[in-house]
C-alpha cells in the first residue's frame, strides 16, 4: 500500500542519462581552465603568448575549441541519434577523452586539477558503462 506522500522514481532513458553525464563532464571541463586562470603566473603567461609548452596561436585556439566542442555536442547527440549509432560513438569519444583528460595532468597539476580529472574520468567511465548496458529490444 502507497502512501499519499510517497515519492515515485520515474524512469529516464540512457539518452537522457547520457545527455546529463556530458553536462556535467563539461561544467568541469570549464570549471577547471576558468580556475586554472587563478594560479600564480598562468595570466602572466598567457599574456606572453604561452600556455604550458604551447605557443597560443590560431592554430592553439581552434584547437582548443574543436576538442572543447567534441563533448559539447555529445550531450545533444545523445539524446538524438538512433541507439545503435548512440551506443557506438559515446563509447569510442569517451575512451579517447579518458587519456586526453590525464594528459590535461602534465606539468605542474594542483589538487583542483586532479580532484576534476579523476571526476572527468569517472564521469567518462559511466558514459561507457550506460552505454554499453544499452537495454536491448526484447523478441
Amino acid at each position: 500500500m502507497h502512501t499519499q506522500n510517497e515519492l515515485k522514481d520515474i524512469n529516464v532513458s540512457v539518452n537522457l542519462k547520457l545527455a546529463a553525464l556530458w553536462t556535467s563532464f563539461m561544467f568541469l571541463y570549464v570549471y577547471v581552465d576558468h580556475f586554472a586562470l587563478y594560479m600564480p603566473g598562468k595570466v602572466a603567461d598567457i599574456l606572453k603568448g604561452k600556455v604550458f609548452v604551447f605557443d597560443i596561436t590560431q592554430g592553439f585556439i581552434f584547437i582548443a575549441l574543436f576538442l572543447a566542442t567534441i563533448p559539447m555536442l555529445m550531450v545533444f547527440l545523445s539524446v538524438i541519434l538512433p541507439a545503435k549509432i548512440n551506443r557506438l560513438v559515446n563509447i569510442m569519444v569517451a575512451i579517447v577523452l579518458i587519456p586526453y583528460m590525464l594528459f590535461n595532468l602534465a606539468g605542474e597539476a594542483w589538487m583542483h586539477m586532479v580532484f576534476a580529472a579523476v571526476v572527468e574520468v569517472i564521469l567518462l567511465g559511466l558514459i561507457i558503462r550506460y552505454a554499453w548496458k544499452w537495454p536491448r529490444m526484447e523478441a
